[in-house]
């Protein structure tokens, strides 16, 4: 069958949502039954993909129009694509080039004990913004502030909402992140033009922060660091030559975004750079900074500088053992499986029937964005995944903001609004359980701190409440390149 759509009947309700819910009931089940992994993840994507595919040829469709309408999404995402690559690249030689450690030793050497909370929030926003990672930043910065806010006698659940509220800005702006590219993806917007639009919401919950931390500001005022923290100090002295000028590759992504450079180039080139850096200044062998580049950074390379590998502690291994290009394997094979799902869907017409049946009630541009932040909300909050949820997402509401004339960027900012920054203060989400197991805070303690994570969504939703009188806060799509916005 050839899949024409003028002789398939009206589809109900059911069989479009049916592989909706055999993902969302899967999800389900294996929170419950088995442990989370990128497998398992796997195959409830293409067993939902599977159920999608069984309804689309009910309906008449056949593998070929899925497989074109699976191509189509793919075809139009591979900037996106290369830019992950990219970043496993960059996240592996920035550590090799001493880029990621110099940063980690200057921040713990910043940390202000009468000021540890806002410290704290500082801290771990910058180093999430540098490095693209939210879990990296806990385990590690977040892990030493943690000790110290223990020595000093400062409130645990305030330091680690502070934790999460930094760590999530990062997540939240960075252009190395992969919530932030794949929200990007999903919503069909420019990277750089999806980081600049999320100021409008990112901006005031940052101040807000600031102004909340800043207020709560406490502490002993005691000198020294915890013994964790300084042995990691040690490590890094030890290892590592802590030069600025581990700083270039850092530089090289900073002006390219100035540049609107290509993000993958621009990416790559600072990888470069960062490689030369490690080989030429760190002391590392050209083919182990090759392979920490492809496979990622692994202690055993620290022997081609002269260290032995065993004699780093625990909060070393924790911040180098990360990146390289094969650590996004993982979540391509994650991007291809959403999107078989999204195109088996789209090709049987369950994509449009859902899309109707959703916004048949949106009367306003506040009911748009509402109704895409409850659909996120609610798959983040069953899913627990938040790449798959803005792709789903993403895909389901680019046509609606495109009808009405809303760029792309109100959607991806949308996605990271309710899904980026909400999934840690779910208590039952991965990422909640990450942050309470690293930081040792429950997430019902450490959520009413988590200022910045509860800001996204209040200041998303306040900016479309005021937009037909202001203007201000959304962008319309522009007029040569409809639904686009950059």
């Amino acid at each position: 069958m050839t899949g024409d759509r003028g002789a398939i009947p009206e589809m109900s309700l059911v069989e479009a949502v049916l592989p909706v819910l055999t993902m969302l009931g899967l999800f389900l089940g294996g929170l419950l039954f088995f442990e989370t992994s990128t497998e398992l993840l796997v195959v409830i994507l293409l067993t939902a993909a599977t159920v999608a595919g069984a309804v689309a040829k009910r309906r008449g469709v056949g593998w070929d129009a899925i497989q074109a309408a699976t191509g189509e999404r793919i075809a139009s995402v591979l900037p996106g694509l290369l830019i992950l690559l990219a970043i496993g690249m960059l996240i592996a030689t920035w550590i090799l080039s001493g880029t990621v450690p110099w940063l980690v030793y200057q921040g713990i050497q910043l940390v202000n004990p009468r000021y540890l909370l806002l410290t704290a929030f500082l801290t771990t926003a910058v180093m999430s913004l540098v490095t693209g990672t939210s879990w990296g930043s806990a385990g590690t910065m977040g892990v030493a502030l943690m000790g110290m806010a223990a020595a000093l006698d400062v409130s645990l659940a305030a330091t680690a909402g502070a934790v999460v509220s930094g760590a999530y800005f990062g997540d939240k702006m960075s252009p190395l992140s992969d919530t932030t590219n794949c929200s990007a993806i999903g919503a069909g917007a420019d990277l750089y033009a999806h980081i600049r639009h999320m100021v409008w919401t990112a901006g005031p919950s940052f101040v807000a922060a600031v102004a909340v931390f800043t207020l709560a500001a406490s502490g002993t005022g005691g000198d020294g660091l915890p013994a964790d923290a300084q042995a990691l100090l040690a490590d890094l002295e030890r290892v590592f030559v802590l030069n600025p000028v581990v700083l270039l590759p850092a530089v090289i992504v900073a002006w390219s975004i100035v540049r609107k450079t290509s993000p993958a180039l621009a990416l790559t080139l600072s990888s470069a750079v960062a490689l030369a850096l490690g080989v030429g200044l760190q002391g590392f062998g050209l083919t182990d900074g090759v392979s920490a580049a492809v496979a990622g950074f692994r202690p055993e390379l620290l022997a081609s500088a002269g260290i032995d590998p065993s004699s780093v502690g625990p909060a070393f291994v924790t911040l180098v053992e990360r990146g390289g290009l094969y650590v996004m394997a993982n979540t391509l094979v994650i991007v291809i499986s959403a999107f078989l799902l999204a195109g088996a869907m789209q090709a049987s017409g369950a994509l449009d029937l859902l899309i109707r049946r959703m916004l048949a009630s949106v009367r306003s541009v506040f009911g748009l964005i509402g109704a895409t932040m409850a659909a996120g909300g609610t798959m983040i909050a069953l899913t627990s995944h938040g790449l798959v949820t803005a792709l789903v997402i993403g895909e389901l509401f680019q046509g609606a903001y495109d009808e009405r004339g809303m760029a792309r960027v109100n959607l991806s900012r949308s996605l990271e609004d309710s899904v980026t920054v909400t999934e840690p203060i779910m208590p039952w989400t991965v990422s909640a359980v990450f942050m309470a197991t690293t930081l040792g805070v429950p997430t019902v303690e450490y959520l009413p701190w988590a200022v910045f994570c509860y800001g996204g969504p209040i200041f998303s939703l306040l900016w479309a409440a005021a937009y037909r009188r202001t203007g201000l806060g959304l962008k319309p799509a522009p007029v040569s390149s409809p639904g686009h916005g950059a």
